[in-house]
């Protein structure tokens, strides 16, 4: 699998899939979407609006593509992205779980860092 082509597509498929099935019961006061940077590989799906007069700004999944390796920043999801990845193809130790600390990544089945 040439990683450069395949995980800036691999990515955007999953994180689309996840927003369209949000989007298929939409809550009219909160937005949610993706922002994408594939130049430099970031990828960001995002809620935003208000619920109960309460002001809602979040991320949910935080993804970036550096070294070759998905380094997953913030993960909200039910049984984590790194599962979509690896049923995707991705190998796990091309997966970080950038928001353990970094000690701590070496008792995880995926990469530490580099």
């Amino acid at each position: 699998m040439d990683k450069l082509t395949e995980y800036p597509k691999i990515i955007k498929r999953i994180l689309t899939e996840y927003v369209e099935l949000c989007n298929r019961r939409p809550n009219r006061d909160i937005e949610t979407f993706l922002i994408m940077d594939e130049p430099k590989g970031h990828y960001i799906w995002m809620n935003l609006g208000w619920q109960h007069g309460e002001r809602i700004t979040g991320m949910t999944v935080y993804i970036r593509i550096r070294d070759c390796k998905f380094w997953i920043e913030e993960d909200w999801t039910e049984y984590g992205i790194a599962t979509d990845l690896v049923r995707a193809g991705v190998a796990q130790e091309d997966i970080v779980l950038a928001f353990h600390e970094p000690k701590m990544r070496q008792y995880t089945d995926f990469a530490v860092a580099s």
